[in-house]
């Protein structure tokens, strides 16, 4: 245990640890916000086929030889989640079709564009980093730290500055819209926040591993607490130390940062289902 407390301290004298740590606590805590809401809304599927679309995008922004790939990134990403919203309206293409045509397609004409335009030597070792997010967090620099910060700090002033209207629209849309509540707007707010967020998470988990950081908190929190408020904090505070902890371990035992946090965040899922079963029991 000492040497282990001994190797973390040595560890956070690196700056990509710290820039790691703090990129890890804020999209953990963005993504929970949002998660919740998806998953009432039962659209948590949508964090999967964005981050297809986002996967895509970064190949044709390596393509390009581009040396800040969120600048074109996140504006294709957000004009896709809007894509996604209005087609999923459509009476002939229901939203999971959508979703599934938008994600299939982006997913195999970026991996197509990664093939035809890469300059890399090792293209397989490229795909897997970004699909799983198996070394690029720990590779940040400090212009993407804080652009992360900005990004993040509006997502999360948004979300509460607009909690009311979210939760309105989250449980009862046709009643909200009733009310004068303008639910399309709303909802077009948290397509463009969701694609904010899964740009930002691509570095920490990869663009498979999206829709865990997303899906996995807020069921924990399901599963012991009802009201939209007491899920939404539980499953903050579930989420960033879920990340916090994922980080931690995968510095420590070598593996990869992505699938440690996931892996984390289902350890998570279970016990507080155990708590759950033991409290309705109780």
């Amino acid at each position: 245990m000492t040497e282990m407390m001994d190797k973390l301290i040595l560890y956070f004298q690196y700056p990509f640890v710290r820039y790691a740590l703090i990129v890890g606590v804020l999209i953990a805590l963005c993504s929970s916000l949002l998660g919740v809401t998806l998953v009432l809304k039962r659209f948590s599927f949508i964090g999967d086929g964005l981050s297809h679309v986002a996967f895509g995008a970064r190949a044709i922004a390596a393509a390009m030889n581009l040396t800040n790939y969120f600048l074109l990134v996140l504006p294709v990403t957000v004009i896709c989640a809007i894509l996604l919203l209005r087609t999923g309206q459509n009476t002939k293409i229901k939203g999971d079709a959508a979703i599934a045509m938008i994600s299939v397609g982006t997913l195999a004409i970026g991996y197509l564009i990664m093939n035809l335009f890469s300059k890399s030597s090792n293209l397989a070792g490229d795909v897997c980093a970004t699909l799983f997010g198996s070394t690029s967090i720990l590779t940040l620099t400090e212009t993407e730290v804080w652009l992360c910060v900005i990004l993040s700090v509006l997502v999360i002033a948004v979300f509460l500055l607009l909690y009311h209207k979210i939760f309105a629209v989250t449980f009862d849309e046709d009643f909200s819209t009733a009310t004068g509540v303008r639910a399309k707007i709303y909802n077009l707010i948290l397509a463009v926040i969701i694609a904010v967020v899964i740009v930002l998470a691509m570095n920490l988990v990869g663009a498979l591993l999206i829709s865990a950081l997303v899906i996995f908190p807020a069921l924990s929190a399901m599963r012991v607490f009802k009201s939209f408020k007491a899920v939404t904090v539980c499953s903050v505070i579930v989420s960033v130390a879920c990340s916090v902890l994922g980080i931690l371990i995968s510095i420590v035992a070598g593996t990869p940062v992505g699938s440690t946090i996931v892996a984390v965040d289902i350890a998570g899922f279970f016990t507080f289902s155990i708590a759950g079963f033991i409290t309705r029991r109780a």
